[in-house]
């Protein structure tokens, strides 16, 4: 049974790329770190004792950076972590809560874990490990390169544990999908786009900009941190119809698989309420190959009749979803 499904992600894989028409993925869903003027670190030294409003914890910018103790604002508000999640394992598997946060919330760069179906959780980690689930951009990103070493030398166990754990979480939606012609001027730091103050403003054209509100509590890794997607005027009714009624009919429509309120079904995995950017990476990934896994099949015939301006309409949607 699953060779036979095998060789149906093989041929659908055939088609898409059969169909690709010179498919380019664009640049803006990867954003990466260059020495930008105005995209330094917001933190101080090292040392000094930093505090978050509403947390009576305290970390150090070292702490905030540690990929093996994460920054634990606000201990109250979710379960004990195992402690893959809270500490990782030197000196190659890093603590699950440094990228997802200790309450699997996620940030713009990588996924919201928090209300993912465990065995979804298990399966993606064992795609990375395999290569069936890569980045679909040619160059350096490294969130999905620092997971990609995480699950090739992470254990079953360890990976069952942190699965389990963010599995029984709830996400909050953090983003506030705002359709615009103009935005603020950003620059790419450490992964992501950093609104450089100011009156200056720039185009948004054909790209979803997402920014946290306030770029310090992001850098401190605050779970509460708020973000803002910048969106094309038109984007959540036309990804509306996108989800509703498909683009070759209403079998290819979102709601089809991921449910009618896109809360995910079964082992199928919500998209209500997530970084538009990261939907928008894993639809190019799927349309590329990038992902390449036998359960990802169904999604091959969907992305191949969507182009970047749908993709955007659709995440752009879906964000704007609750939970």
């Amino acid at each position: 049974m699953r060779h036979g499904a095998a060789l149906v992600l093989l041929a659908l894989s055939a088609l898409v790329r059969a169909s690709d028409g010179g498919f380019v993925v664009p640049a803006w869903p990867y954003p990466g770190n260059p020495v930008s003027p105005g995209a330094a670190s917001p933190l101080p030294d090292a040392t000094t004792p930093l505090r978050l409003p509403g947390s009576d914890q305290s970390f150090t910018a070292a702490q905030v950076r540690d990929l093996f103790a994460i920054p634990d604002w606000y201990p109250s508000r979710h379960p004990p972590m195992p402690e893959i999640v809270a500490q990782g394992r030197r000196p190659a598997v890093y603590a699950c809560g440094y990228c997802h946060l200790p309450d699997g919330q996620g940030r713009p760069e990588n996924a919201a874990l928090a209300g993912l179906p465990a065995a979804y959780i298990e399966a993606q980690v064992a795609d990375f490990r395999s290569g069936a689930r890569r980045s679909a951009w040619h160059g350096t990103y490294r969130p999905t390169d620092f997971m990609r070493a995480s699950a090739e030398n992470a254990a079953d166990a360890e990976v069952a544990s942190a699965a389990e754990y963010f599995s029984a979480l709830r996400l909050t939606r953090r983003v506030e999908v705002v359709e615009a012609t103009l935005i603020p001027r950003v620059v790419e730091s450490a992964w992501v786009y950093v609104m450089v103050g100011g009156e200056d403003a720039e185009t948004l054209g054909q790209r979803i900009v997402e920014v946290a509100v306030d770029h310090e509590r992001h850098e401190l890794r605050d779970p509460a941190s708020g973000y803002r997607a910048y969106v094309p005027q038109g984007s959540i009714a036309r990804g509306r119809t996108i989800a509703q009624a498909g683009q070759g009919g209403p079998a290819l429509a979102c709601i089809a698989c991921h449910g009618a309120d896109l809360r995910g079904v079964g082992a199928i995995p919500p998209l209500a309420g997530r970084s538009p950017t990261y939907i928008v990476r894993q639809l190019l990934a799927f349309r590329t190959g990038a992902r390449s896994a036998v359960a990802g099949a169904p999604m091959l015939p969907v992305v191949a009749q969507m182009n970047v301006d749908d993709m955007i309409a659709a995440a752009a949607y879906a964000a704007s979803l609750d939970p």
